[in-house]
């Protein structure tokens, strides 16, 4: 499936230092060391309705992880999934009257318009879950002849405890989580712990048998589709190294989605799924998290509707750090619109005859902290307060770590 295109990141003087962020695994700090080529994959959207800031928090955070490594010398291989079959999206295609395939589309296209948009790196892979299947039957078919997953009326569920016996992952390796904590969690975001008949009330779903009025696909499994977490086990073994340096999303994937998907990585290949688990934090509208099943969403597309620069709303969210929860408000909204306005004004006095950057060194050194964006912003705040005019560098460097354009 493509992406969007590609915007212009500039090489900058010099090397960065390898990043560190905080591990969700370890919770710690720790430097995010490629082997070779640095690999990320991001958990992408469920396609009903894209893109709120939640979701662009999510993504700017890792762009900006992405654009790190870059500057560090490293190759970075980028995957991001698309699940554009699941039951919140079907839900909402029958409350809608739309069919499921037309408003996938539609809302995966919206949300290339605003990932170009804000400026973002497009992954390398952007992967449709329905461009998977076949790959995920096979997955689930090898777990059953291993033992590792058993059927329960017409769908297969994970067997956490035989893959825990059989593998390197234990349950809530990734989380941390106790598991009174993690059965409320599987109740509240997808799962079923209250099914009869499992092994373990936490077992998650692999292959779900076909439902009436539910799209399915041919299969030596039943006639069905695929789980959610297996898809992005699937999709990380076709297109990355295992283990994947970072693996991320936003903080609500933590459990089960990621906890699982870890699990059945470990479970396929004899291999952790990712060096790194990395998570961005929540954002808020109204004193609310920023949920769909709330509706209180602020959407990009509105925004630059109205007439805001999308550069504004990028240095919104950057204002605030990226696994830390925080809410939009109009107040923010306002600070990054003056903001933007203060750097376009000190760009155009452009030094074009100067060759250094003391502003490089100084968001170099804010970003590899656990992707500081608010130090770097307030960086570049000092820098165009100080009355010094940029050099080329400067503006340069704003561009390619930072993703906003003040040429």
């Amino acid at each position: 499936m493509k992406s969007w295109s590609q915007p212009e990141v500039a090489r900058l003087p010099g090397t960065a230092a390898i990043p560190q962020v905080f591990d969700t695994t370890s919770g710690s700090i720790i430097p995010v060391r490629p082997s070779a080529v640095a690999g990320l994959y991001v958990c992408g959207i469920t396609p009903y309705d894209a893109t709120h800031i939640g979701h662009a928090a999510t993504y700017l955070a890792f762009d900006t992880l992405n654009r790190v490594w870059r500057d560090a010398g490293y190759d970075v291989r980028y995957v991001q999934n698309v699940t554009d079959v699941d039951d919140p999206l079907l839900e909402r295609a029958t409350a809608t009257g739309v069919d499921w395939r037309d408003l996938a589309a539609g809302q995966i296209e919206l949300f290339r318009n605003d990932m170009r948009a804000l400026g973002v790196i497009p992954p390398d892979h952007f992967v449709a879950v329905t461009d998977m299947v076949g790959r995920v039957e096979q997955a689930v078919r090898r777990l059953l002849d291993a033992g590792l997953a058993y059927r329960l009326g017409n769908d297969v569920y994970f067997d956490s405890t035989a893959a825990a016996a059989h593998s390197s992952w234990q349950l809530g390796q990734v989380s941390q989580l106790d598991r009174d904590t993690m059965l409320v969690l599987a109740a509240q975001r997808g799962g079923d712990p209250a099914r009869e008949g499992k092994r373990d009330p936490l077992d998650p779903v692999l292959w779900m048998g076909a439902r009436p009025g539910e799209p399915s696909w041919p299969s030596e499994l039943g006639d069905g589709r695929p789980g959610w977490h297996i898809e992005c086990s699937v999709i990380v073994q076709e297109f990355l190294d295992i283990p994947v340096t970072v693996a991320g999303g936003g903080r609500d994937l933590i459990f089960p989605h990621h906890e699982f998907t870890a699990g059945h990585t470990a479970a396929l290949t004899g291999r952790r799924h990712a060096q790194s688990h990395v998570h961005a934090g929540l954002v808020s509208y109204r004193g609310e998290k920023m949920s769909k099943s709330l509706g209180n969403l602020v959407f990009v597309s509105a925004l630059v509707t109205a007439g805001v620069d999308p550069r504004a709303i990028r240095l919104a969210i950057l204002s605030h750090h990226y696994r830390g929860d925080w809410e939009w408000t109009d107040e923010v909204l306002t600070t990054a619109v003056a903001r933007l306005a203060s750097w376009i004004g000190w760009a155009g006095g452009l030094d074009a005859s100067g060759t250094g950057s003391e502003l490089l060194a100084e968001l170099r050194d804010a970003l590899a902290r656990d992707l500081a964006t608010p130090a770097a912003l307030a960086a570049v705040d000092a820098r165009a307060a100080s009355g010094a005019s940029p050099t080329r560098v400067d503006l340069d460097a704003i561009h390619a770590l930072l993703g906003v354009s003040l040429h």
